[in-house]
């Protein structure tokens, strides 16, 4: 047994009698404290996610500063974290992907070197590792299963972050392995939908799917209204500043893309011909052979050097 398939005691089965509540599933009346650090150069949100001072707390999203130019990588992003954890006396239990970025690279290995907790992320990234292990031909390199992960959450799979009861709610289309965690009255949506200004994500990575995106989006959008939902981007219009949450309620009333008034056929229709206006992220070949390992570097060559791929001509 793989440890990303090894029992966890704070992880839980999604089994459960029909008609019956878990005792473990998320508690809409406990309002987790949420401490965002935002990315300006890849417009990622990174959160902290806690009970208060002295808690338990989980990551989600963990950026690593990379500069495309040089090649060369930073903590700076990662280090504002590790300042507000160590500030608020909290114990890192999750290190947290919603799933394999293709716009930043993760620096959940480094968080955990310096405040501990398990990286985890969706059981469906073995899929993703497949397809993207033929491109970067890292055969040998990648083990395909999950492994590199130190968990891997089903859909439904309840857990603990110290007091705070979450779930995992496998949310694919913009990519298979997309995850969002719902810790509290909190979701985590990763890349499903955006500010209801911004709209939704692409679907025309490998393995995404619009019919799949819109009945994941559908997914969380039946939970109830007031609801707090955190994206992992904003892209704002020129008229605001960034913003990260919004609601359940706002998102049904006002996503320019997935409010209640769009039907599944007119969002594929939609999401389709955007897709084909748009370019790849600019971080997309850096970022999707290291993420799909957890965020870990490739080993050094002999010169001592680490070394990432550029396939040419393969997407």
């Amino acid at each position: 047994m793989s440890r990303s398939s090894a029992a966890h005691p704070l992880a839980h089965s999604a089994a459960h009698p029909a008609g019956q509540a878990s005792a473990h599933q998320p508690n809409s009346a406990q309002s987790p404290l949420v401490e965002p650090f935002f990315d300006p150069v890849t417009a990622t949100v990174t959160y902290v996610v806690h009970a208060g001072p002295g808690s338990a707390c989980a990551i989600v999203d963990p950026v690593l500063d990379y500069d495309p130019k040089s090649g060369r990588t930073s903590t700076e992003s990662a280090d504002r974290v590790i300042a507000f954890v160590r500030e608020h006396g909290l114990t890192v239990q999750w290190l947290l992907e919603t799933h394999a970025h293709a716009d930043h690279l993760s620096s959940a290995p480094y968080l955990k070197s310096q405040l501990g907790g398990r990286i985890a992320i969706g059981e469906h990234i073995r899929a993703v590792q497949g397809v993207f292990s033929q491109v970067f031909n890292l055969g040998g390199v990648v083990a395909g299963d999950g492994s590199e992960f130190d968990h891997l959450f089903q859909d439904g799979e309840t857990f603990q972050v110290g007091s705070l009861v979450a779930r995992a709610m496998h949310v694919p289309g913009h990519t298979p392995a997309d995850l969002a965690y719902q810790i509290g009255n909190a979701v985590f949506v990763g890349d499903t939908m955006f500010m209801p200004d911004v709209g939704s994500a692409r679907c025309d990575f490998p393995g995404g799917d619009a019919h799949t995106l819109y009945r994941s989006v559908r997914r969380l959008l039946d939970l109830p209204g007031e609801t707090r939902l955190f994206m992992c981007h904003d892209y704002p219009p020129a008229t605001r500043e960034p913003r990260f949450e919004t609601t359940v309620a706002a998102q049904r009333s006002g996503n320019i893309h997935l409010n209640d008034g769009v039907s599944e056929d007119a969002f594929v229709e939609m999401r389709t011909a955007r897709d084909r206006t748009l370019s790849m992220p600019n971080l997309i070949l850096p970022s999707i052979q290291v993420n799909i390992r957890a965020g870990r570097m490739p080993e050094p060559e002999g010169n001592g050097v680490r070394y990432l791929k550029i396939p040419l001509n393969a997407l």
